[in-house]
Formats: C-alpha cells, sequence, structure tokens
C-alpha cells in the first residue's frame, strides 16, 4: 500500500511561512495534482515529501509509516523534474536501469523491468540511442521510465511537461495518464497548468499563499470553485464575476430575476464563459462586445456589461463586430454565488 497521509506540514524560511498546516489524505493509486501560481508553496511541498527539503513541523506518513526523519534514498519514491536529467554519455537502456543498479538488483530483474518500463513509454527503438540523438519529447519519455523502472510506490513530478513544445505536451499528457493507470503508482503531480492538472489527476488540491484552498475532482473544482481565486485560477477563460445585489430574496439583472442565495446584500455572481445564452435581439443583461477571438470551436467574446469586463463563449460561425450590444441570460443552475466581501462560494440555498 501507497497511501500518502500528510499531516499539518509547515514551513518557514526566516519570518516567511511558506507552508501554513497543510493536512492532505492521497489514496494507493491515486492521482492528485498541486495546482497553483509560483510561490504557493506546491514545489516546497513535494521536495519535504521527498526529502530534499526539511519541514518546520508535520508528518509524512506513507504507507502507515512516519517518514519525516526518513532520508530520502530509503523512502521508496521516485522523482521526474522539470529538467530531464538524463544522462547524456550512457544510453538509453542504461539511463533506465541506473535506478534499479543502484538498487543493486540482478541483470535479470534489470532487463525485465526496462523492457517493461520501455514499452510503456513506447521508447524500444531508441534504447541503444544516447540522449543527444532523442527529441525533448522522447528525452522526457525516458526520464519516465528511469522513474517507473524501479517499480516506485509513489512518484513525485515537478512541472515534468514544461519544457515540451504545446503539442508534445498534449502528447505526453495522455501518454502519461495511460501510463500511470496501468502501473497503479500513487502520483504527486506538481503543475502551475491548469489544463494538465485537470486533464491528468483524480483530484486537483489547488493551493494558494502556502494553503490548500480547494481539493476535489476536476470537473468540481471547475464548476463549484470555492473561492473567487479558484473560480478565476482555474479555466481558460477564467471565471466571470458579475457585482450584483440581492433585494427581498432576488436579484435583477436588466429585467432577467435571478433568485438570490440570500435576501439582502452585495454578491458576486460566478458565471463561466460558455454558461451564457446569447440573444441578438438584446434580450437579457446588456453586453457590449470589444474583441472577438475566432478560436476554431467557439468565438471568445471579450466585452463590458455595466462597467464590469466580461468573456463570452459564442458560436464559430456567428460575426461578431466591434461595439455590438448582445443579451446574455446566464443559467441559473451553474452560476456560483461568491460573498462580495469574502470572496467564499456562499452554500447554493435559494432564499426563502
Amino acid at each position: 500500500m501507497a497511501d500518502i497521509k500528510i499531516d499539518k506540514i509547515a514551513k518557514t524560511f526566516g519570518n516567511a511561512r511558506a507552508l501554513d498546516e497543510i493536512t492532505l489524505d492521497i489514496a494507493d493509486g491515486e492521482f492528485i495534482a498541486l495546482l497553483g501560481p509560483s510561490g504557493c508553496g506546491k514545489t516546497t511541498l513535494l521536495r519535504i515529501i521527498a526529502g530534499l527539503e526539511t519541514r518546520s513541523a508535520g508528518r509524512v506518513i506513507i504507507g502507515g509509516r512516519d517518514i519525516s526523519d526518513t532520508p530520502t534514498r530509503a523512502r521508496g519514491l521516485a522523482m521526474v523534474f522539470q529538467n530531464y536529467a538524463v544522462f547524456p554519455h550512457m544510453t538509453v537502456y542504461e539511463n533506465v536501469a541506473f535506478g534499479l543498479r543502484m538498487q543493486k538488483a540482478d541483470e535479470a530483474r534489470i532487463k525485465a523491468q526496462v523492457a517493461r518500463a520501455a514499452e510503456l513509454l513506447h521508447i524500444e527503438p531508441y534504447l541503444e540511442r544516447y540522449p543527444a540523438k532523442l527529441s525533448g519529447g522522447q528525452r522526457q519519455r525516458v526520464a519516465v521510465a528511469r522513474a517507473l523502472a524501479v517499480e516506485p510506490p509513489v512518484l513525485l513530478m515537478d512541472e515534468p511537461l514544461s519544457n515540451l513544445d504545446a503539442l508534445l505536451r498534449l502528447e505526453m499528457r495522455a501518454e502519461l495518464k495511460a501510463v500511470l493507470r496501468e502501473a497503479g503508482t500513487t502520483t504527486i503531480y506538481v503543475t502551475h497548468d491548469q489544463t494538465e492538472a485537470m486533464g491528468l489527476a483524480d483530484r486537483i488540491a489547488v493551493m494558494h499563499g502556502g494553503r490548500i484552498v480547494q481539493i476535489d475532482k476536476p470537473t468540481a473544482v471547475y464548476s463549484r470553485p470555492k473561492t473567487t481565486f479558484v473560480g478565476g485560477f482555474v479555466g481558460s477563460p477564467p471565471m466571470n464575476f458579475l457585482p450584483v445585489t440581492a433585494a427581498s430574496g432576488a436579484i435583477d439583472l436588466d429585467g432577467l430575476s435571478l433568485a438570490a442565495p440570500r435576501p439582502e446584500g452585495n454578491l458576486l455572481a460566478g458565471i463561466r464563459a460558455e454558461d451564457f445564452a446569447l440573444s441578438h435581439s438584446g434580450e437579457g443583461l446588456a453586453f457590449d462586445v470589444m474583441v472577438a477571438e475566432p478560436l476554431g470551436s467557439h468565438t471568445l467574446l471579450t466585452g463590458r456589461s455595466h462597467g464590469q469586463m466580461l468573456r463570452v463563449v459564442a458560436p464559430p460561425n456567428g460575426d461578431y463586430p466591434a461595439d455590438t450590444r448582445l443579451g446574455l441570460k446566464p443559467d441559473p443552475n451553474r452560476i456560483v454565488w461568491m460573498d462580495a466581501a469574502s470572496g467564499e462560494a456562499l452554500r447554493q440555498e435559494t432564499a426563502a
């Protein structure tokens, strides 16, 4: 078993608190993405789990064993980093076999494990080549194969695809998800790329300011963010936040009446760009187009409504010149109501 319990892990650098008592339970075989902007603490947390960084407080428990003070080499982990870190003087075969040789595995096991890892990562034709003869994507596959060859109970990955171009990232993302599902390895994946986190992870832990502000399945993080930070960070384009005022349990949007989650007060209506219906007759929330971006499957409109910038997904075959006024009708079942002062989501209950 390789379940992981991160118990109140804290880290301070002088007077700066990088991690604020992080607690996280990860099931055996689960793929967790630590997602957040630079400086949020995600890589620091990963390095503490790996034993590459000391903690200020808390415990790391893997498979029921407290490894908080265990040396890195004895933790039973494998890591894949942003830079490929393959040995240029070794063939692909020897690169993949490196960890097994450090474990003093016998040659029969080395041969079998290298063959299996190479098959999973589709690098069998390159085993006798040197890294200089490989593309960036192939070298990254070698790095992942080397990590998987030792059959680690836990795999830690720190932005492993960020050095690849967009097409290779897409290809590697699909392959990586399939490989890790087959291997059954418990994986913690650090990234600032919300597309990677959404596409790969079983659950996403969104980090901000040294804390986990939301952890849930990707679809739940996207559709029901707990804070304006999560809604603005996860999703491209980010969630729209429209200031509104509740009065007598209702909200009026240019003649559209919506039930409010509280009787009175200032709120933010969190609405995804794709959750508006467009009206060319202008019925609904008034929206003045500023820019239209044709993106193939849809057109992304940026414009203003009541002084607020909004982004709206429109059909791909429409004509949306600048200064066109459209009407917007938000899907009431998809609105996430936030408290205007705290930026935190309200319980989704309609006021009586």
